[in-house]
Parts: structure tokens; C-alpha cells; sequence
């Protein structure tokens, strides 16, 4: 149901230095790109993330409440991802680990404040 997710930030070469390295670690790789947005996929059709300068030209910022869940398909995967993100220079938002009985997660924040988390349901 969803076709992509698009993360607002204020500096899209650092941003995509980080997405590039983070995604690709799922075999994501740029489908589409313009000089204020990018956006990776693993394989069309299905769902991407991207990042945008915004388009009213105002700053970007993070929006309170929202998050980015990206599946995976085993625990390891879902550790791999998270401490790839924070070698990255990610911000620690909660280690991996279980939240309730088939849920395991973890929690962190881009370069540019947005919060995002690795999860496995199983």
C-alpha cells in the first residue's frame, strides 16, 4: 500500500552519503534523483524512501510522532542495520532488541533528526 516515504533534509549530499551506504546495505540503490531529491528502492515496485530539500524552500524539519519502519527479515538483519546506521552517525533512539512477543526492533535517528528503526516480526 505504501509507495514511498520522503524525509525532509536541509543538506541532500550529506544525506545521501548516508542513505547510499545504509540502504545499500539492503541492496536499495537510486531509482530517481533531481538536484532537491532522491529516492531508493530494492526493486521497482516496491515502496522507496527518499529524501527532499522542501519544496516551499524553508528549512527542514523533523516531524514529531512520525517514523520510517523498515522491514527485515531476521534479528541479525535488524542489528546489522542498526549499528550500520549509528557507524554512520546515526542517533541512538533504542538498541535492538524485543518489544513484546514477535516484535523486535531498533530505534534511531538520521544526520538530519529523523526517526527511523530496523524491525522483524517472527
Amino acid at each position: 500500500m505504501i509507495g514511498y516515504v520522503t524525509l525532509g533534509t536541509n543538506d541532500i549530499e550529506r544525506a545521501a552519503q548516508f542513505y547510499d551506504q545504509l540502504l545499500g546495505t539492503l541492496g536499495a540503490k537510486r531509482f530517481l534523483e533531481t538536484e532537491t531529491f532522491i529516492a531508493w528502492t530494492a526493486a521497482a515496485p516496491m515502496p522507496a524512501l527518499s529524501v527532499a530539500k522542501p519544496f516551499d524552500g524553508n528549512a527542514a524539519t523533523v516531524g514529531n510522532g512520525v517514523m520510517v519502519a523498515l522491514a527485515m527479515d531476521s534479528r541479525e538483519k535488524v542489528d546489522a542495520l542498526y549499528n550500520k546506521a549509528i557507524e554512520l552517525g546515526a542517533q541512538d533512539e533504542g538498541p535492538p532488541g524485543p518489544r513484546g512477543d514477535n516484535f523486535y526492533a531498533g530505534y534511531f535517528r538520521d544526520l538530519d533528526g529523523n526517526k527511523l528503526n530496523a524491525f522483524f516480526m517472527g
